[in-house]
């Protein structure tokens, strides 16, 4: 091992074993991994380190992804993501099947109410967008802050990520909790474990959860959960607002029987039943 290659296998790959498994491949998608909100250029060094490889290593890796399409340089040879891999994600968003039965009824419910409609899955401590119909009005550019399908936001403080947290699994629940880092992304975001917790527990009693101002400045939504045949909380949808539209407080008493009636419209839609049609049925 020469000195100018340290230790390319510095990175901790998970620990698998067999002729099944490709190292290469594990690495290639790690390198990827490193590009998230808020880090959307990265250099070489900026890899290396977090990853623990070789400048070297990662700089293989790199000319690898380039030449596939995943990734691109800018001219100051720094890398970013290439939109081949939004396609990839796109593709995966809509072989679940979700968008499709969900969007007509966001459609609906956008022109309805006359605000944005989303719908939005859980992947780890973030929520990703599925579907976004927006409805356009004084102010609602700065409620969405540059939201589209494919985008993330942190589900500790986003009205439909606290729908999907507070229908985890207790135990999942906690473990998630237990690992996450609070953001403060917007004035009234909720900072404590304690306090997200109370909030989570009032999500389940009330059947709906809010966002006030917790993203950003302005921004103010309200969501339901999306549930499939086996009543599981796959998704939630949220209509969302710029707060010199209309209060937290007002969306709320307004139009949480509309969101509610059409998250249940799209859980019908995935196979779901409610207990007072099954109970009818019998």
């Amino acid at each position: 091992m020469s000195r100018s290659e340290p230790y390319s296998d510095v990175w901790q790959t998970p620990d698998f074993s067999g002729p099944r498994y490709s190292q290469s491949l594990a690495r290639g998608l790690a390198i990827m991994e490193c590009f998230k909100p808020g880090r959307l250029v990265l250099g070489i060094a900026d890899i290396a380190e977090e990853l623990g490889m070789s400048r070297s290593t990662t700089h293989r890796y790199l000319a690898t992804l380039v030449a596939l399409g995943y990734m691109e340089q800018d001219k100051s040879r720094k890398y970013r993501l290439s939109l081949r891999v939004t396609d990839l994600g796109m593709s995966a968003l809509n072989s679940t099947g979700l968008r499709e039965h969900a969007h007509s009824i966001l459609d609906e419910l956008r022109h309805r109410s006359t605000f944005t409609a989303s719908l939005a899955v859980l992947d780890g401590h973030e929520i990703v967008y599925v579907d976004r119909l927006v409805r356009y009005q004084r102010g609602q550019d700065e409620a969405d802050i540059g939201l589209g399908i494919g985008s993330r936001l942190p589900a500790s403080c986003t009205a439909m990520g606290k729908i999907l947290l507070a229908h985890l699994p207790r135990d999942e629940r906690r473990e998630m909790l237990s690992r996450v880092i609070l953001e403060r992304r917007g004035p009234k975001a909720i900072m404590g474990k304690k306090a997200l917790l109370a909030e989570l527990k009032g999500v389940l009693e009330e059947g709906y959860a809010t966002e006030d101002e917790e993203v950003a400045m302005d921004r103010i939504a309200i969501a339901a959960p999306v549930c499939n045949e086996s009543k599981a909380v796959v998704a939630a949808i949220e209509l969302s607002a710029h707060l010199s539209t209309i209060t937290v407080e007002q969306l709320a008493d307004g139009l949480r029987p509309h969101l509610i009636a059409a998250a249940d419209r799209i859980s019908a839609r995935l196979g779901h039943r409610r207990e007072d049609e099954i109970a009818a049925s019998e």
